[in-house]
């Protein structure tokens, strides 16, 4: 009885330790993995009624939906059938310790023809709405684009009801004439034309339906090449949740700026008669006004869209200016990790850096040219993160831009920023030019701080919003106008900082950030992945 009581009380110990390790093994298994392959080839459509070549992945234009859940590994094989050769970027995504896969230029071979790449990815710690298009060549101006959703794990709430469905809408402007020859209009020192028309989701008359009395959200992203646009529905307003990740303050609008490389996700309430209704994004602080109509059908409609189109905010750069400020972070609200993303108070920090970024249009060599602080950017045949880790001299230079503006002639290079990692950037964007602007950060979030009018100065600091500003990966810099941005560099590796406005970033107004720490260790930054392409002087190293 006794030696029955004591297999008894071992087959429980057994049981018991078994048990502690299933759970064990739950708690640290990987995230999943998702499998895509995505072929790349030239297609002919007609977006505004005339026939032209565009760029098709799988044989869709826009390309497929990235759909995703935080956290999750993509595992994307592209395969470029184009002749050129060709690489995609993916928007707003952070690629944590991992810029091997940001796919620009700095930090990637692009894929030649006929031959293929396969990035390797996760979504870490992020939620929203994102995109991704070429950053090759012109090509964006050819289409390749597609959006990028992520979705909260169901264990971390989100601070608004679910809605029924989402509806993605990728907007902008569109040109008709092919990339190619835009690209050699750009490359003999011609400035790009006017855009012809403005698309959504790669058409001209787009229909969403849903059903009267729910809540739909619609996830909004500027992939245009160069003009901000308004953004508005007939009949009903709209209530911001999200922007670029993060979690704001769900105010409510009649209508919506929208720059270019930015994106916001919005919900919208059915709660008028049962009708169609028109919804419209026009351009905004162009001197030629372009727009494009689709339709919010109520799925028991009947009545087809009727009255006047829902007209534009007022053209002053005050009333975008409102509504920029208007934006807040949700300081209760988790992000993508269950801890309120006001945790980190990015207010308390001192700036260990201070850097003011000054664009400019000059003429080098006869030929129009993009700068930031006098220093217009050319690419090099060997990615400047191959050459950083090859340590492969005489491919870039980390001295070339300064901290500030000069008056010094502009001229040409391939320009590094060096930064430490756990550096705290103060950068300010100066746009003394009369045109809007707009600018993106690879690998990061940012605090959008402040917006001003004029020439920044140091007095202006006690304007910043140091208490519930909202991050982002791009920020619009007004007219005549500056915008402060604070960040964290938390994410070791080569970064490209750019202005979204295409010809602008064609021509010059980028750099690469190089976020750096002299103990290399995998927790701070992976190794380069087994599938590295080689290219330029970084041909027969070993990876």
């Amino acid at each position: 009885m006794a030696f029955r009581t004591r297999l008894s009380l071992i087959h429980l110990l057994l049981l018991g330790a078994l048990a502690l390790l299933s759970s064990f093994v739950t708690v640290k298994g990987e995230s999943p993995y998702k499998f895509y392959t995505w072929t790349v080839t030239y297609g002919v459509i007609s977006p505004l009624g005339v026939p032209q070549q565009v760029i098709l992945i799988n044989g869709q234009f826009p390309g497929p939906k990235l759909e995703v859940v935080t956290n999750d590994n993509i595992i994307l094989n592209l395969i470029n059938k184009l002749d050129q050769p060709f690489l995609l970027t993916w928007n707003g995504i952070k690629q944590r310790k991992n810029s091997w896969q940001d796919g620009v230029l700095g930090t990637n071979c692009p894929i030649p023809p006929n031959s293929n790449f396969t990035y390797k990815f996760q979504t870490k710690d992020q939620i929203g709405t994102y995109n991704y298009f070429p950053s090759t060549a012109f090509h964006k101006a050819a289409g390749g684009f597609g959006a990028i959703n992520i979705y909260a794990r169901p264990r971390i709430p989100i601070p608004y009801p679910l809605p029924v469905a989402d509806f993605t809408l990728l907007i902008g402007d569109w040109f008709k004439t092919n990339h190619k020859t835009l690209q050699q209009r750009l490359d003999s020192g011609g400035a790009l034309p006017s855009p012809d028309g403005m698309l959504i989701n790669g058409q001209t008359q787009t229909t969403f339906t849903g059903d009267q009395g729910k809540t739909y959200m619609l996830r909004i992203s500027n992939v245009g090449l160069s003009s901000t646009f308004n953004f508005r529905i007939q009949g009903h307003t709209m209530q911001v949740v999200e922007v670029e990740g993060s979690h704001v303050l769900q105010n409510v609008y009649e209508s919506l700026d929208v720059h270019v490389g930015q994106s916001l996700s919005v919900l919208v309430t059915l709660n008028q008669p049962s009708k169609d209704y028109y919804i419209v994004a026009s351009t905004r602080y162009t001197t030629s006004k372009l727009s494009v109509t689709g339709l919010l059908r109520y799925s028991n409609s009947g009545v087809p869209a009727s009255g006047d189109m829902p007209p534009p905010p007022p053209e002053d750069l005050d009333w975008s200016l409102n509504q920029a400020r208007s934006f807040r972070w949700n300081l209760t609200a988790n992000a993508a990790r269950p801890n309120p993303q006001g945790s980190f108070h990015y207010g308390t920090i001192t700036p260990t850096k201070s850097f003011v970024f000054s664009s400019s249009a000059p003429l080098i060599n006869g030929k129009q040219r993009y700068a930031v602080n006098g220093l217009s950017y050319v690419s090099s045949e060997t990615p400047l993160k191959l050459a950083d880790h090859f340590n492969i001299p005489g491919v870039f230079s980390t001295n070339a831009i300064q901290s500030v503006p000069s008056s010094a002639p502009a001229t040409v290079a391939t320009s590094v920023v060096r930064a430490s990692l756990h550096d705290f950037l103060e950068v300010v964007f100066q746009n003394n030019e009369e045109s809007m602007q707009s600018w993106h950060l690879d690998g990061y979030d940012f605090w959008v701080v402040g917006f001003g009018s004029g020439q920044w100065t140091p007095e202006q600091r006690p304007l910043y919003n140091l208490v519930d500003a909202l991050t982002r990966h791009t920020t619009q810099v007004y007219p005549n106008s500056w915008t402060a941005i604070l960040v964290s560099l938390d994410n070791q590796g080569m970064w490209n900082m750019r202005s979204a406005i295409w010809e602008r970033q064609y021509l010059g107004q980028q750099f690469y950030l190089k976020v750096w720490d002299p103990v290399q260790s995998l927790a701070n930054e992976y190794n380069p992945p087994d599938n590295l392409l080689l290219c330029g002087k970084a041909v027969g190293r070993r990876v």
